[in-house]
């Protein structure tokens, strides 16, 4: 094989990689399930992690509605805060990898809005305001849940 040859072989090989990690990265470990949604494949300990995370937006959600029926826009921003981008960041590449896109969009949405809840709080937004925007949280949240669940994968998928 001539060196010509070699580096085409090599280019395109690098394509294919490429082009397989990103399927993969759209895709996640996934199929669809009798009830119509999709199935999200993870170890044990990944489904406890997203899962943990999941309740943990729901008691947010808890603590902010509390802040707003007592007028307290501190604990509605702490609270929402907690939730935030900074929860984000503790996902290992390995999970991120067997999420579906549009399952890491509406889930980096969620923490983003809690974000932009607690900014909005801070900023002396009305009640009405924030709870606007806590339907618009819960809207996702409910999105969520009706398209996806998060299964267990199989010791021999893993």
């Amino acid at each position: 094989m001539t060196p010509r040859v070699l580096s085409v072989a090599a280019i395109a090989l690098w394509f294919v990689t490429i082009a397989v990690a990103v399927f993969f990265f759209v895709r996640g470990q996934t199929h669809v399930t009798p009830d119509g949604r999709t199935a999200v494949l993870l170890a044990s300990d990944e489904r406890n992690l997203v899962l943990t995370e999941m309740r943990g937006m729901l008691k947010t959600v808890q603590v902010v509605v509390d802040g707003l029926k007592v007028g307290d826009m501190k604990q509605v921003a702490q609270a929402a805060r907690t939730s935030g981008m900074a929860a984000a960041a503790d996902a290992s590449p390995a999970l991120m990898a067997r999420l579906p896109l549009e399952f890491k969009q509406l889930g980096l949405g969620v923490h983003k809005r809690f974000d932009e809840i607690a900014a909005a709080a801070d900023s002396g937004a009305s009640r009405e305001q924030l709870l606007a925007s806590l339907s618009t949280q819960l809207s996702a949240c409910v999105a969520c849940h009706a398209n996806y669940r998060l299964d267990a994968m199989t010791p021999a998928a893993k």
